[in-house]
């Protein structure tokens, strides 16, 4: 249960992780409007924050799911899996959205959302014994 705990509290942080890449060495911050400086970002630092906000977007159906799944009581350790995958498609899919690799990170997205369908299903994948 310890992994999903925390995979949990790093799925929760990856928006932090992408507004810090965001805003890291960006010039002429203001903290009295904040997204409309963010607004003004370009190249990278623009879809650091654009991946900031489709991480937002996914965490309600990625902790939907899993807490779905552990309602149906699915094994502990086939979720954890599950869940360390989706995380693992969500950090790529950070790198390839910055990197501006964006077929790979379409990619990326539709296998975090495949996952996450695995997730909210995996009671009748993974029955249990």
């Amino acid at each position: 249960m310890t992994y999903i705990a925390i995979a949990f509290l790093i799925a929760g942080g990856l928006h932090i992780l992408c507004a810090g890449l965001a805003k890291f060495g960006q010039p002429g911050f203001d903290n009295h409007h904040p997204r409309q400086w963010m607004a003004t970002f370009t190249g990278a630092k623009a879809r650091a924050n654009a991946a900031q906000s489709n991480i937002l977007e996914s965490l309600p159906f990625f902790y939907a799911a899993a807490l779905f799944a552990l309602y149906m009581q699915v094994e502990v350790s086939n979720l954890a899996y599950l869940l360390w995958i989706w995380l693992g498609f969500r950090c790529v899919y950070i790198y390839a959205y910055i990197k501006d690799f964006a077929l790979f990170r379409t990619f990326m997205w539709l296998c975090a959302l495949i996952t996450n369908g695995v997730i909210l299903f995996s009671a009748q994948i993974f029955p249990a014994i």
